[in-house]
């Protein structure tokens, strides 16, 4: 039985076969697969059609942006990056010290790397908006990672060459994933990983924190919830109430602003200047009040000068080096992740687009370039891009104007902040982390996807209970998993023909549609691999069972016709194809016909290669469900039922 043997009627003839593409040489089908997986966005399009001296001009502006905006540059562009660039150091200079002190490195460390790598950035980067500088969650990171190996107190000054290491290791491997455009590896960090261990290390930052707001002088070196309220409830004896009373009065200025600036956004100046002021006015106060005295602990004295190297302080031998790879590749993909994220969130705002490759060689190279001259891992913190953004900046130069600030303080000003107390940065690094606990993103993910909420979750409860390695690990791991059982079990469905028209539906979204009597319609929704094969032939299988049952159960045409919408299969391998042979051996076996509809052009150049084609005969295949059907009704109208099929029944029965 086969529509090639008959001539249909007018309204279910086929005027069109499914087109079997011509064969393509392997090397250019090698050629495009590649393109497609490193170059999606054809950056060498721009290169098309243009002499050699211009092939020349637009490299050097692939990997030096500032050389295509720089020409264009105004006046009133100087005026709008000054005023932004300002106002992000009046930030940048208290996060730095605190996010510093985050990491258990020196102070000065923060105010370095505020210095050499947003100059760095300024040149290689493309995006206008983001502000470059030190964040708390790869502080935390790298302090936790070295920790674990050397001790701070005892071996500092190993451990602060180890900083520097591991960030020489964080942009060798940024750039890399930049020249290789490898950039797809870091999306395998979904939107709900990043939420949940963002939320989790903030919440784990804040905990940390308790030993500045208390003014503990020991504590514990754990960064789980268990560990830092035994550490936290064992030295009540130890509270000092000073140091409480003056973290919590300058703690509550700082949500206040925040809270203020955020309803009133031309305001935003005045969250942006609070950190600065709170440490100009907490310096005051213990300097006046001699709080340094009394239990108030402060900074101390910090080294005038710009950036020493220290190149030479970069550890490459054992038993160290091991470390430094392994703290630099997880806090160089955590950067990565939050930089590409912001930088790509304020480019939609101002309808421009950024290079996630071309950002990752500039985070790279200034992270080479950053610990070659003492400083430590940066990227684009949220909070400081949020505030060069509503500041008005119009491009990277204020990253330039912020480090020359920054420059200046380096100079002349740091012995002004010997008796900036350090619960005044503990301050500070709460009101920041809380901005990161996103409850609303948490509540959205439960509303729109369980799944997704549960590996929110599972980050932030392995961050908060474990660790912050073991929360991001767990994360990665559910993601992962996720990923291999949207491969390993694809949706399949029944469709129904939507009355009065040629469509065909999942009968599950839309109940009112009609089933086809004597045919099953299935739709797979993705690529057939070794993967999914085996499932797919079971699930094919359990579905002509299930419709052949409800079939007898009421007394309805026997099923005849099994078609297989394949319109969602893009690819399919030599699994796929045996699993299509086996589906086709158990209809014959029930007498059915199995049919095909819509294929791909890949899936048709596999399916003729292989023979299987010629086995299941091209008459077979439609271009639409629509024809498929129509030509199945045509035979059962036209035609007695299958004897094939009524045998296969009788020997079922018997």
């Amino acid at each position: 039985m086969g529509n090639a043997d008959y001539v249909y009627p007018s309204n279910v003839e086929c005027s069109h076969r499914v087109a079997i593409p011509p064969p393509q040489p392997f090397v250019k089908s090698l050629k495009y697969s590649l393109k497609e997986t490193f170059f999606p966005d054809d950056p060498l399009r721009q290169f098309k059609n243009q002499p050699p001296s211009r092939k020349v001009i637009l490299g050097l502006q692939y990997f030096l942006p500032f050389l295509e905006w720089a020409p264009r540059y105004t006046l009133e562009f100087l005026k709008a990056d000054l005023i932004a660039g300002i106002t992000i150091a009046s930030l940048a200079i208290p996060q730095g010290i605190s996010y510093a002190k985050l990491a258990n490195l020196p102070p000065i460390l923060g105010l370095y790397s505020s210095f050499v790598p947003p100059l760095v950035y300024a040149l290689m980067g493309s995006s206008r908006d983001l502000a470059v500088g030190t964040v708390a969650v790869a502080s935390l990171l790298t302090g936790a990672m070295l920790g674990e190996e050397v001790n701070t107190l005892e071996n500092p000054k190993l451990y602060l060459h180890l900083a520097f290491t591991a960030t020489f290791f964080s942009g060798v491997f940024q750039a890399c994933l930049g020249f290789l455009r490898l950039g797809f590896i870091v999306d395998f960090l979904s939107h709900a990983t990043i939420v949940g261990f963002m939320a989790g290390a903030a919440t784990v930052v804040c905990l940390q924190q308790l030993k500045g707001i208390l003014g503990l002088d020991h504590f514990t070196h754990g960064t789980d919830l268990v560990s830092v309220m035994r550490s936290v409830f064992s030295q009540t004896h130890q509270w000092r109430w000073e140091s409480g009373v003056l973290g919590c009065c300058f703690l509550f200025f700082l949500i206040s602003t925040r809270y203020f600036s955020q309803r009133r956004p031309k305001f935003f100046w005045i969250s942006a200047m609070a950190p600065l002021t709170s440490v100009i006015l907490g310096s005051l106060l213990v300097y006046l009040t001699h709080a340094e005295k009394h239990g108030v602990q402060v900074i101390g004295e910090l080294k005038k000068g710009l950036n020493p190297p220290s190149f030479g302080d970069l550890v490459f031998v054992s038993p160290y080096l091991s470390v430094a790879i392994k703290t630099g590749i997880i806090t160089g993909v955590i950067a990565l992740a939050e930089g590409i994220a912001v930088g790509r969130s304020f480019a939609m705002f101002k309808n421009y687009h950024i290079d996630g490759n071309k950002e990752m060689i500039a985070f790279g190279m200034m992270n080479i370039v950053g610990s070659c001259t003492s400083c430590y891992l940066t990227t684009g913190p949220f909070s400081r891009s949020a505030v060069n953004y509503n500041a008005g900046c119009k491009t990277a130069l204020s990253n330039i104007v912020m480090a020359m600030t920054v420059m200046l303080t380096l100079l002349f000003l740091t012995p002004l902040f010997h008796y900036t107390p350090l619960v005044v940065l503990s301050a500070i690094i709460i009101s920041a982390m809380l901005g990161l606990i996103d409850y609303a993103a948490a509540i959205h993910l439960w509303k729109v996807d369980k799944f997704d909420f549960v590996v929110c979750m599972s980050a932030y409860i392995g961050v908060v209970f474990g660790s912050v390695q073991m929360g991001l690990v767990i994360a990665i791991a559910i993601s992962l998993l996720r990923v291999l059982l949207f491969i390993a079990r694809p949706r399949t469905v029944v469709l129904g023909n939507i009355p009065n028209s040629m469509i065909y539906r999942n009968v599950e979204q839309y109940p009112y549609t009609n089933n086809v009597p004597g045919i099953l319609i299935l739709q797979i929704d993705a690529p057939i691999y070794f993967a999914n094969s085996s499932y797919l032939r079971e699930r094919i299988a359990r579905w002509i069972e299930e419709e052949e049952d409800r079939l007898k159960s009421t007394g309805e045409t026997s099923l005849q016709y099994v078609i297989l919408d394949m319109g969602a299969i893009g690819n399919i391998d030599t699994s796929g194809i045996s699993m299509m042979e086996e589906v086709k051996k158990i209809a014959d076996r029930r007498g059915l016909k199995l049919v095909l509809a819509n294929p791909g052009s890949e899936v048709m150049k596999k399916l003729n290669k292989s023979k299987f084609i010629d086995n299941i005969g091209q008459e077979w295949i439609y271009l639409t469900v629509g024809e498929a059907v129509g030509a199945c009704n045509y035979m059962l109208e036209t035609y007695k039922p299958n004897p094939m099929k009524n045998e296969a029944e009788t020997r079922n029965t018997v």
